[in-house]
């Protein structure tokens, strides 16, 4: 359970966990803990990682650094963002703008469009020793330093850069945004966890915080959410939302994930 919960001395902006969260991840260890010598159906061996929480932690990182740490948003474009790219200023200096939600960088869904930079993804890196990546990540080209990134988020972001990626596109159909996952199945876990905060219909949390609102824009629902980003929305599933007490899924199978991405598609979509 300590490794659940607990938060790295040298990461800024800690926050209370909110008690209907922190029930909800006790109950879902509790539940986990016997599963590891026989696995059901529906819950992953993921659980025992003892990493699990520091590569979620590092999917948030890479989702927006600046508001896990709570630091403030680096002056001007980041130096390695190139001139052809269309985003200004804070949006330059997160991870995923350049690299993409699918982690394909220009070969995948930022290959066209606003988000395009011409920057490689990460598929790459999957398996690489994490102090080679820190190293990348403080290098001339990235130039993430401990006064932004302490050593231990640093840490946290290469895990997830080496263990925590996953193919997107054996889940998700590129041509369409359609996830490959069981409706019924997606459901069953949407209804009885994310609905708690999200509502039965995938409309309420983000208009309850500014920093949800922040995060998620005119976007509104969760069903327009997840139809105009899948990638996006998968990583969030995984990994939390940077910034609120939302759960990260890891403890999940992949599959059982993509099953709730379904789901949430079929939610109804803000209007227009």
């Amino acid at each position: 359970m300590e490794q659940i919960f607990r938060q790295s001395r040298g990461e800024r902006g800690a926050r209370h966990m909110n008690p209907v969260i922190a029930m909800f991840a006790v109950a879902v260890a509790l539940v986990a803990a016997p599963v590891a010598a026989q696995p059901l159906g529906g819950i992953s061996s993921q659980w025992s990682d003892p990493d699990i929480w520091d590569i979620a932690r590092g999917g948030q990182l890479y989702d927006d650094w600046m508001v896990v740490l709570e630091h403030p948003e680096p002056k001007g474009n980041h130096p390695a963002y190139p001139d052809i790219g269309k985003k200004k200023g804070k949006a330059t200096w997160r991870c995923k703008e350049c690299h993409g939600w699918d982690y394909m960088g220009e070969d995948g869904a930022y290959g066209k469009g606003g988000h395009y930079t011409g920057i490689k993804g990460l598929r790459r890196a999957v398996g690489m020793e994490i102090d080679e990546l820190m190293n990348i990540i403080r290098d001339k080209t990235h130039q993430y330093t401990e006064a932004m990134i302490p050593d231990s988020a640093v840490r946290k972001l290469a895990l997830f850069v080496s263990r925590g990626q996953v193919g997107m596109d054996q889940y998700i159909d590129r041509p369409s945004g359609r996830a490959r996952g069981d409706l019924r199945r997606g459901a069953s876990f949407f209804q009885t966890v994310c609905a708690i905060c999200h509502g039965f219909d995938g409309a309420t949390m983000v208009s309850r915080t500014a920093t949800a609102l922040a995060a998620f824009g005119d976007r509104g629902y969760l069903g327009t959410v997840a139809d105009d980003n899948p990638w996006e929305t998968l990583h969030k599933i995984r990994n939390g939302q940077p910034g609120v007490g939302m759960v990260a899924l890891r403890v999940l199978s992949v599959q059982d994930q993509v099953d709730v991405l379904a789901y949430m598609q079929t939610l109804r979509r803000r209007r227009q």
